[in-house]
């Protein structure tokens, strides 16, 4: 049986790595363990050790605290925050996408989405 918090912290783990865009292949060869392991983890199948997810939080450049943010009671462990914006995997792909335009046209974009969102 899948404790809630460990539920939470998988997707954590999941929602970072996509956002980054880091596959669990590499993941686990930046950990040293198997892709399948963090298969589990993701899931909240398998607990992550206190080690493991310092390793994991820094193959992927986060502190440990992030992957515990969200969580303040049982109902939010089960459904998302109204809002959550890592609980849209269409806006977590905008932002990985955004975040790939080089620096000088990804502000031009963000001007842009600025104009039409006060046109809407």
């Amino acid at each position: 049986m899948t404790h809630p918090v460990d539920v939470h912290v998988g997707k954590r783990v999941r929602h970072r790595r996509w956002m980054i865009g880091v596959t669990q292949q590499q993941l686990a060869e930046k950990v040293g363990i198997k892709f399948q392991q963090i298969q589990k983890y993701e899931t909240g199948v398998n607990r992550i050790s206190a080690s493991r997810l310092w390793d994991i939080a820094d193959a992927l450049q986060v502190n440990v605290a992030f992957f515990f943010e969200g969580l303040q009671g049982e109902t939010e462990w089960e459904t998302p925050a109204p809002g959550d914006l890592l609980a849209d995997r269409e806006a977590l792909e905008l932002v990985r996408c955004y975040y790939a335009i080089p620096e000088n046209q990804r502000r031009q974009l963000f001007e842009l989405a600025r104009v039409l969102s006060d046109a809407a």
